[in-house]
């Protein structure tokens, strides 16, 4: 299952078309078609499971550096000289946003250039050499620019690892749990959210905890970057690449010799000779491919703008002004995510992604209309409490059952596979520029606006998502991605 091959000279190259005429394609449509709907000749999820669960460890470290500051923040702003700006409390969230957009801006080049694997080794370096230039800086200087400087280094590595953690599953991944597979992606970030929050509990006993917190984001991508040498190369990358051969290969590791033929004709129906490097930015925001990479970009800007990540970043603060214990507050928070993630790996093969996005946005919109509702005047202190806490743990789960997961990974099914890692790139840049501006402006607004002003026009943004995705998304549940590809391109 392991075992180690590397992508080397041991395979023959040949064009992707020379090779699909070597396998007998008639014995593949055989197998294609009894393997529709049929669990019993299904591949084996075990084969492909460990390169996922390697690959979601880039997921982790995002969630842990999404969450990192929340808890130590107050205690940042006091040791660092800035305490109640919050302006300066929010560019120590955003700039790490900043470097990510850098990060995630080259991410689709970068996979299709170097491949997914070695993209993610490149994607654990900056992350390693990142957090100690930032524990050097932050940890030893003084300064809020020693911080900043250190959080943008981490965030370029941050920036490229979701992107590509997303192509990967997607293109390891049997069709029939590929769903459920992406779902790791979500709960690997909450069990990252989750890690932060807990080792940044005992900041407020221990004078300068908070850099013994950066100091430990260091070993998970060493990790990471170790691990990925023992892990198979994306089938649909070599093939496009004209490495067929390693494709069939690594093909075979993940789903058993049985299957490879079936796999490889379903590469083939989805080649038609073009190149992957002659994409362009242009053809992907105004040529043929622009509808597709506006449905996945506007599905990021749901995600970000219907406030989600401002809940991750301050509801220390937001739970602490409504007298709940900050370390409590956020526990809850961490485990809301964690259950939301669950059902959500539970459901996403069974109800599809299409389902699973129109429920969550309604039930974050109903979620952020009553913590509105707590804000108002009207209510009695003990019951805005109850409404308050209760609404933004309820939006946290809402969110975590679709609107979190769901975009990740329908996103590299819905996009051709020429164009799909640069599409991604394009969609993750969306997602950072909104992901930054809400971290930077959200205590701002929430002081300007007031709470009920600032969560009905959250409200707002989830009721435009559940119309947005009503319309707009196609479901994918259960077909490969060739299939979704040869789909979309006929209608």
């Amino acid at each position: 299952m392991w075992g180690y091959r590397p992508a080397s000279s041991m395979y023959k190259r040949m064009s992707s078309r020379d090779y699909a005429n070597t396998i007998d394609v008639e014995e593949s449509a055989v197998l294609m078609q009894n393997g529709t709907g049929d669990t019993a000749t299904n591949p084996p999820w075990r084969l492909s499971l460990p390169h996922v669960l390697v690959a979601c460890i880039s997921s982790f470290l995002f969630g842990y550096h999404l969450g990192v500051v929340n808890e130590p923040l107050e205690s940042i702003s006091s040791d660092l000289g800035f305490s109640g700006n919050t302006l300066s409390e929010g560019m120590v969230v955003s700039t790490c946003l900043g470097g990510a957009f850098l990060g995630s801006m080259f991410s689709g080049w970068i996979a299709d250039g170097i491949g997914r694997r070695r993209a993610f080794q490149l994607c654990a370096l900056p992350m390693i050499v990142g957090a100690s230039i930032r524990n050097f800086f932050s940890a030893t200087a003084q300064s809020l620019e020693g911080m900043l400087v250190g959080r943008f280094s981490v965030g370029l590595g941050m920036g490229l690892g979701p992107p590509v953690a997303s192509l990967y599953v997607a293109e390891v991944s049997p069709a029939y749990v590929r769903g459920t597979y992406g779902s790791f992606i979500q709960i690997a970030t909450c069990f990252g959210l989750m890690g932060a929050l807990l080792v940044g509990i005992p900041v407020k006993e221990i004078t300068g905890w908070w850099r013994i917190c950066f100091w430990l984001s260091t070993i998970p991508p060493f990790i990471l970057g170790l691990a990925m040498f023992f892990c198979v190369e994306s089938p649909s990358w070599l093939y496009k690449q004209g490495r067929s051969a390693e494709a069939e290969a690594e093909l075979e590791r993940l789903m058993g010799g049985s299957h490879v033929k079936s796999a490889i004709a379903e590469l083939y129906k989805s080649d038609r000779g073009e190149d992957m490097d002659a994409v362009s930015i242009s053809e992907l925001v105004q040529g043929r491919h622009f509808k597709v990479v506006f449905l996945g970009s506007s599905l990021f800007a749901f995600q970000q703008l219907s406030g989600i990540n401002a809940v991750f970043y301050f509801s220390s603060t937001v739970f602490k002004s409504a007298g709940v214990p900050s370390d409590l507050a956020n526990i809850f928070v961490g485990l809301s995510n964690l259950l939301g993630s669950l059902v959500a790996m539970a459901l996403m093969d069974k109800l599809g992604r299409k389902v699973l996005l129109l429920w969550s946005f309604f039930g974050m919109a109903v979620s952020m209309a009553i913590q509105a509702t707590a804000a108002s005047a009207y209510i009695s202190s003990s019951l805005a409490l109850y409404l308050s806490v209760g609404g933004m743990l309820m939006f946290v789960l809402a969110f975590a059952t679709g609107a979190g997961p769901v975009p990740s990974l329908l996103l590299p099914e819905i996009f051709p596979n020429r164009i799909r890692a640069k599409a991604m790139a394009v969609c993750m840049c969306v997602h950072w520029v909104i992901n930054f501006f809400v971290g930077l402006l959200f205590l701002q607004l929430l002081e300007q606006l007031g709470p009920q002003l600032l969560y009905t026009i959250f409200a707002s943004f989830c009721i435009m998502a559940v119309a947005f995705v009503k319309r707009n998304v196609i479901e994918t549940k259960g077909r490969s991605l060739q299939e979704i590809e040869i789909a979309l391109l006929s209608q």
